[in-house]
């Protein structure tokens, strides 16, 4: 199966199934474009682990993204897991094509709400909305303008999945040019923002300086303080997004997954151990030194899958009411230490593991496949 490192290799294939999209871009279809921003307003992106009105997904709905029939169905069947272990916690809405809905409701059941808003692909954290919320609770989305990272991947229809989501639920839609993805950028929820420079500052998405570029993801987010580490451009479909390496736990605190020792003649590893070194040093919006939690990777020889540059990343976890959905890989010892390790980090949450090796070789994860409408207004 081709994973979103090796798609590179084969994106001009594509040709004219890639649509276009710039800062510059007319935004998607949403209830109001908003005066003002997130952040002038009032409002900002809350920190996962806070309370959930629902969480989204989408179906994926293109073979040829991911090698053919069998390896799409592949991916289906661990969707239809995930979205059904996230419904045990809280309600649970997938997007699917409009002709496919009736087949995606009885292969998920009828706990799950389906509807009719068409996709391309699974990755709903990176076209998906990204709710922000005001001080007095009311939602409003942020549109990111997903352009399937960087033109790399066909994306008409995800491409407008925020601003329908936006339109069916009533909301106001902030939107100043900026075009990233959700699992480019990291939030404690009470003003720090941390991102791969690589995702962001790139001219496959973004005009403009850094300076440029953080106040208008600071904007977007209602956030004052930002993070940044440079990551890895051009060699993997998202030039390297945050969540499948550090995630925010709470304000203060930062889990990061790296392997024993800095390989330096792997570039991964050492972004990784370059953005680890950075987060050493760095302070929050409050001005707090961070406490960083170091997980461990699996080891690769004893993992269950045996694809090239699979994605066996423990800290792309989701958060839900009352759980964390995360993912197992086959190294038993490795499997049980992060299991383990996501205990005591959230106390009082039941740790679900699933095996979702066929989105790991696709290039994600369950962060990936998920996103999630806080509790507010509409």
């Amino acid at each position: 199966m081709p994973d979103r490192r090796k798609i590179l290799k084969t994106t001009a294939a594509w040709g004219l199934l890639l649509m276009t999209t710039d800062a510059s871009s007319a935004a998607p279809p949403g209830n109001s474009q908003s005066d003002g921003s997130a952040r002038s307003l009032g409002f900002r992106m809350p920190l996962e682990s806070e309370p959930h009105a629902r969480t989204f997904m989408q179906w994926p709905a293109r073979a040829a993204i991911h090698g053919g029939s069998a390896e799409l169905e592949a991916v289906r069947g661990r969707i239809v897991s995930i979205a059904q272990a996230i419904v045990r916690f809280e309600p649970m809405v997938m997007l699917a094509r409009p002709t496919q809905v009736a087949a995606v409701q009885q292969r998920l059941g009828a706990q799950i709400e389906v509807w009719p808003i068409a996709t391309d692909d699974l990755w709903c954290r990176d076209a998906g909305p990204t709710f922000v919320r005001s001080a007095n609770g009311a939602l409003a989305i942020s549109e990111l303008n997903f352009n399937g990272w960087g033109n790399k991947q066909p994306h008409a229809a995800d491409g407008q999945i925020a601003g329908r989501v936006a339109q069916r639920l009533g909301l106001r839609v902030f939107n100043n040019g900026l075009v990233g993805e959700g699992g480019g950028v990291e939030t404690d929820g009470a003003g720090t923002l941390l991102a791969h420079e690589s995702s962001w500052i790139n001219p496959n998405r973004n005009r403009g300086t850094k300076a440029e570029i953080e106040r208008l993801l600071l904007d977007a987010l209602g956030a004052e303080r930002m993070i940044w580490a440079p990551g890895v451009k051009g060699a993997d479909i998202t030039d390297y997004h945050i969540d499948a390496l550090a995630r925010f736990v709470k304000p203060g605190q930062v889990v990061i997954q790296l392997p024993a020792k800095k390989d330096s003649g792997d570039p991964w590893s050492v972004a990784a151990f370059e953005t680890y070194e950075i987060l050493k040093q760095a302070t929050d919006a409050a001005g707090r030194r961070l406490d960083i939690v170091v997980m461990s990777e699996p080891d690769p020889e004893r993992i269950r899958s045996v694809s090239d540059d699979f994605v066996s990343s423990y800290v792309n976890y989701y958060l839900c009411n009352g759980a964390v959905i995360g993912a197992e890989f086959g190294d038993d010892k490795a499997d049980a230490a992060a299991s383990d390790l996501l205990r005591q980090l959230y106390p009082g949450r039941e740790v679900v593991n699933l095996d979702i090796d066929p989105i790991g070789e696709a290039g994600g994860g369950i962060h990936c496949a998920t996103q999630q409408q806080p509790v507010g207004s509409i």
